[in-house]
C-alpha cells in the first residue's frame, strides 16, 4: 500500500521532533521533513509535495491561517491543524476548518512532549482521515459563500411547541463545512428539531454553534442536559460527551453524559441513533454524512428498523465517504443523496 507523505509546520522544536518519531516509526506514513514556518516549508515541499500538512497557526513571517488559505486556493491539500488553540483562541480553529482544514488538535503549552507521545493515535488517527479526503470536496477560499448575520430571532425557543418528529444527523472530518451548507438554508418556521453529533474537541463545539447560530434562520446551541427538542433549534453535542435522546410525555429531552468511547469517540454518533431508534423510532429521520470511520452505521441501522427514514450523502459531495459508505453498506441508508439536497428533506418534516 502506498505510504502517506505527511509534512509538519510548526515553531516549536520539540513539536517537530517528535512528530517526527511518531510518523517515522509508523510503517503507515512517509516522513518528508519539517519546517519552523510556511516559507521555509514552501521551498521544501515543492520538491516532494506531501500528502497530508499538520500545521501550526502561531508562527513567524506567515501565520497559519495565512498559509492555510493560499494553500487551499493554489494547490488543495489535506490539512491537519495542531496548535495551543484555547477557548478563546477556538474562533481560530472554527475559521481554520471553514477555509478547508480537515482536522483540528489541540495540544497544551505546557507537558507538550508528553501530551504528543500519549495523543499518538489520536494524530496518527487525524492524519488517516485526512489522506482521505476528497479534494474536489474541501472548500477553496475564494469562493467562499458570505452569509449575512442573523440577530432576530423570531421568538425565545423556550416558548415553541414540542415537536413530534426528530431529525438526527452524525458527521466527521468535513462535516463542520456540510453542516453549514445544510442548517444555513433552513427557515425556521418549518424545520422540526434536531440535534446533531460532530465529531469536534471538548470546548469547540460551543463555538461553532454560536457561528451557526449568527448565520442561520434558525437557533443552534451546544446542548446541556435536559434541552428540549423542539421546532426551530438544532442542539449540538458538546466535545467529549454523548448525547442521548429521552422521551417524557409527548416531549424529548437530551441527556449529556460521559461514558467510554465508542467507536473511539465521545461524543459518538453511534451512542446518538440508538438512542433515537428507541425512543423516537418512525417519528425520526437519521441523516450520516461525511467522516472517516463507521461511527453510526449501526445505530442508523436501528433507526431504519425502529421505521425512521435514513439518508446518506453521497460519495461525489463527502469530504471522507467512510460514515455513509459503511452505513450503505450495513444495509441502514433509504436514500443515498447529494449534500446540496439533503436541506430538502428535513423542511416541512413533521
Amino acid at each position: 500500500m502506498k505510504k502517506i507523505k505527511v509534512f509538519v509546520i510548526d515553531d516549536s522544536a520539540v513539536v517537530r521532533q517528535v512528530l517526527a518519531e511518531i510518523f517515522k516509526t509508523d510503517s503507515v506514513f512517509e516522513f518528508l521533513g519539517s519546517a519552523s514556518d510556511p516559507i521555509f516549508a514552501l521551498d521544501k515541499m515543492n520538491n516532494d509535495w506531501p500528502d497530508v500538512i499538520v500545521l501550526d497557526i502561531e508562527m513567524p513571517r506567515m501565520d497559519g491561517l495565512s498559509f492555510l488559505k493560499k494553500i487551499m486556493s493554489e494547490r488543495p491539500t489535506p490539512v491537519v491543524i495542531c496548535s495551543t488553540l484555547t477557548t478563546e483562541g477556538s474562533d481560530t480553529a472554527m475559521i481554520a476548518m471553514s477555509l478547508g482544514a480537515c482536522e483540528v488538535i489541540t495540544k497544551p503549552k505546557i507537558g507538550l512532549k508528553d501530551f504528543l507521545h500519549e495523543s499518538t493515535i489520536e494524530l496518527t488517527d487525524a492524519v488517516l482521515a485526512a489522506a482521505s479526503v476528497s479534494l474536489k470536496a474541501l472548500p477553496n477560499p475564494s469562493e467562499k459563500k458570505e452569509f449575512s448575520v442573523k440577530t432576530d430571532k423570531k421568538q425565545d425557543i423556550s416558548q415553541l411547541h414540542a415537536t413530534e418528529k426528530i431529525v438526527a444527523i452524525g458527521t466527521s472530518t468535513g462535516g463542520t463545512i456540510a453542516l453549514e451548507e445544510v442548517l444555513t438554508k433552513l427557515p425556521r418556521d418549518k424545520t422540526p428539531g434536531i440535534v446533531i453529533v460532530q465529531h469536534m474537541p471538548e470546548k469547540f463545539t460551543e463555538t461553532f454553534a454560536k457561528r451557526l447560530d449568527s448565520i442561520c434562520d434558525i437557533s443552534v446551541k451546544e446542548a446541556k442536559d435536559g434541552d428540549r427538542v423542539v421546532r426551530g433549534l438544532a442542539l449540538i453535542a458538546p466535545g467529549n460527551h454523548h448525547m442521548t435522546i429521552r422521551r417524557s410525555g409527548a416531549q424529548y429531552y437530551v441527556e449529556v453524559t460521559d461514558g467510554p468511547l465508542v467507536n473511539r469517540h465521545r461524543p459518538s454518533v453511534d451512542v446518538l441513533f440508538r438512542s433515537v431508534a428507541r425512543q423516537v423510532g418512525k417519528n425520526s429521520k437519521g441523516i450520516i454524512m461525511t467522516g472517516m470511520g463507521d461511527d453510526g452505521a449501526s445505530g442508523l441501522l436501528e433507526m431504519r428498523e425502529a421505521g425512521a427514514e435514513t439518508i446518506a450523502q453521497n460519495e461525489e459531495t463527502s469530504v471522507v465517504f467512510g460514515m455513509p459508505k459503511e452505513a450503505i453498506k450495513k444495509g441502514g441508508v433509504n436514500h443515498i443523496l447529494p449534500l446540496t439536497e439533503i436541506y430538502k428533506t428535513i423542511v416541512g418534516y413533521g
